[in-house]
């Protein structure tokens, strides 16, 4: 059903950064009328005194819980009809069965779209019918050449490169399955891929392997064929918010920490983490909890922490760590190998359905995706050209490749090389977070896990796997901190990377300036500019390219630098810009451009703090000319177009 835009929405959320972010979320979708609330108790404030046509309750809050917030007002006669809908990082079935019960209208696992939460509010609108819906009914499908297609789901992470891998191997004709066609599908964030899984309109996806073995307790029949890869995640720490120092609990204590899901190895691995250094991490709202946790979108998780002091870090899957590294937001405590060698995280899950009805697709792919696998390790480089145009496709993280080179070069960073799944480590995921967190269900690992295909496929079978080796001590803890304070020089290494690039020089007066060349769409000569009122001096109005309506900005007026007449070197630069709103496309004259240059991590250094003239968040970096005194200044041409 269509639901009216005008309807009051009560937003209860005890996070202030997380309101805002629904808050947009929820405008975006459309929905204006929104009141606010901090917990249970607020909310029931708010109910009473205003009409209100749907809560949207976060579950864990500090007072008054969201799931204590329903059962209310199911008791109360008043409100007891109200449509109730939950949105919780707690994305566990036996939670979303607790809030059923209780009669919630609907349930939605944080982190969440404004597709997902537009269809989740309407139906919450929508009167349940007696009966359960029918479970899904796997149904295969056949790609043009009549082989089964084999549609896989993934996110933006280098935890699934091996899948791009594969793809790109099949496009450029170096493999060329027989027994199966490859689509791969990108999703917004898990719950799109478990959704997926659960409905079975995919064949498989790369997943966290706490996500998978609850789907399986809970009835939704996949098996684990394969490791994604081992490793491959980062501890980060706020830059900002306070002195580092001993005792290093205080800096964390009292803050929030994200992780990108509560059925996560980051989930496990954080929470032992804190343990070992002598706080208690927990969601907000449970009793004595020092640290929350905060389920929290992996892109979103840089933008939140750099605006939010309480925020101490977050634990992730690369390449968002060492990107926030690189752009000056956080520092790294550590690799996630460090806590816990070659650990596994994300899985091959496919339906039970299909490997029962196309073993030799399974197997076939399970082979590719090994040697895969191998391609990634044994070549970096080529990987991370490949992985950047897989995993960001659309250049919305603005991923790098030397940025990702560096990621897969790291020795303690993600392996590849070695995907036989190991069922004693996930007997430990499972049974740290059932046992110590009381996360997820124990599920019997013999019936889920299915190595028919990686006994084949994995040359030495479950003797070649690397060794796994659980360092859950204080004294491993205390080793990180210790040396993010001790070695900060050897720790910094990574904070040029997100800079290294190609730039077009461009000249402003005396200056040199450097745009990075994947802002640039084309370079034109100056042609008639149409004036617009009332708009900023910078702005010198709009121009028709080729059907294309695009504003215009004179750079130099955009520094604050002293207008001049234009001449035959002048010219507009076309770029895409990406700020709040979205993409768009914007034009800026310069007085000339000369030339695109490589400026290597060597050649980068810190802005000054004084003497440039311009704000210091414009800048990317300075960058020496090599045998040459000239320096040219980096610009973060986003933030200068945006920035009013």
């Amino acid at each position: 059903m269509s639901v009216d835009p005008n309807i009051t929405i009560l937003l209860v959320e005890d996070s202030a950064i997380m309101r805002k972010m629904e808050m947009s979320v929820l405008k975006s979708t459309g929905f204006k009328n929104i009141i606010e609330a901090e917990d249970g108790n607020d909310a029931i404030l708010k109910l009473e005194n205003n009409l209100i046509d749907i809560v949207l309750s976060d579950w864990n809050m500090p007072n008054m819980s969201g799931y204590d917030l329903l059962v209310w007002v199911r008791n109360s006669e008043k409100f007891k009809k109200l449509p109730f809908l939950m949105a919780t990082g707690r994305g566990e079935k036996k939670e979303m069965a607790k809030a059923s019960e209780a009669g919630v209208s609907s349930f939605i696992t944080k982190p969440f779209g404004p597709d997902e939460l537009k269809a989740k509010i309407e139906e919450a609108f929508t009167e349940k019918p007696e009966e359960e819906a029918p479970e899904a009914v796997f149904e295969a499908r056949y790609g043009a050449t009549g082989k089964p297609l084999i549609k896989i789901a993934h996110i933006q992470i280098t935890d699934h490169i091996i899948l791009g891998a594969l793809k790109h191997l099949i496009d450029t004709g170096k493999i060329n399955p027989h027994h199966f066609e490859l689509e791969t599908e990108c999703m917004t964030s898990w719950n799109p891929v478990a959704k997926a899984l659960e409905d079975k309109t995919i064949e498989g996806a790369f997943v966290l392997a706490p996500i998978a073995m609850d789907l399986y307790a809970y009835g939704t029949k996949i098996k684990l064929i394969l490791f994604a890869h081992k490793g491959g995640s980062i501890i980060v720490k706020n830059r900002h918010g306070g002195k580092f120092t001993k005792p290093y609990e205080n800096f964390f204590k009292d803050k929030s920490f994200y992780i990108p899901h509560t059925m996560s190895i980051h989930n496990m691995m954080a929470h032992m983490f804190f343990s070992n250094i002598g706080l208690k991490p927990g969601v907000a709202g449970d009793s004595g909890v020092d640290v929350s946790f905060e389920v929290t979108p992996p892109v979103k998780m840089p933008e939140f922490m750099s605006s939010n002091e309480k925020a101490c870090g977050f634990m992730v899957a690369e390449p968002i760590g060492t990107k926030s590294i690189a752009g000056g937001i956080a520092e790294q405590i550590g690799l996630s190998s460090e806590l816990w060698e070659n650990h596994p995280c994300c899985v091959v899950a496919l339906q039970e359905e299909f490997i029962e009805r196309f073993p030799d697709a399974v197997q076939e792919l399970t082979n590719y995706l090994v040697e895969a696998g191998q391609f990634v390790d044994q070549k970096p480089g080529v990987a991370a050209e490949v992985g950047v145009a897989f995993l960001d496709p659309k250049k919305t993280l603005g991923l790098r490749v030397p940025l990702l080179k560096n990621v897969l070069s790291d020795p303690l960073g993600i392996k590849t090389n070695d995907l036989y799944p190991v069922k004693v480590d996930l007997d430990k995921i499972q049974h740290y977070l059932h046992d110590k967190m009381n996360v997820g269900s124990i599920i019997d690992l013999n019936k889920f896990v299915d190595l028919r295909f990686a006994d084949a496929a994995c040359k030495e079978g479950s003797s070649g796997a690397l060794g796994s080796v659980l360092h859950n001590t204080p004294q491993k803890s205390l080793e990180l901190l210790d040396r993010l304070v001790l070695e900060q020089e050897n720790l910094a290494a990574k904070s040029t990377l997100d800079k290294v690039g190609k730039y077009l020089t461009l000249t402003l007066g005396e200056r040199e300036y450097g745009i990075d060349i994947a802002k640039i769409r084309e370079i034109i000569g100056i042609v008639p500019i149409r004036t617009i009122p009332n708009t900023p001096h910078s702005v010198r109005g709009v121009i028709n390219l080729r059907g294309r309506i695009i504003s215009i900005v004179d750079l130099r007026l955009k520094l604050n630098m002293p207008e001049i007449k234009y001449n035959d070197r002048s010219c507009i630069i076309v770029l895409e810009i990406h700020g709040e709103k979205g993409s768009e496309n914007i034009g800026v004259v310069v007085d000339a451009v000369s030339e695109v240059a490589n400026v290597k991590a060597e050649d980068i250094e810190e802005p000054p703090n004084a003497g440039l003239e311009m704000k210091k968040d414009h800048i990317l970096a300075m960058a020496k000319a090599p045998n040459s005194p000239s320096v040219k200044i980096l610009l973060d041409i986003d933030k200068v177009l945006t920035t009013q």
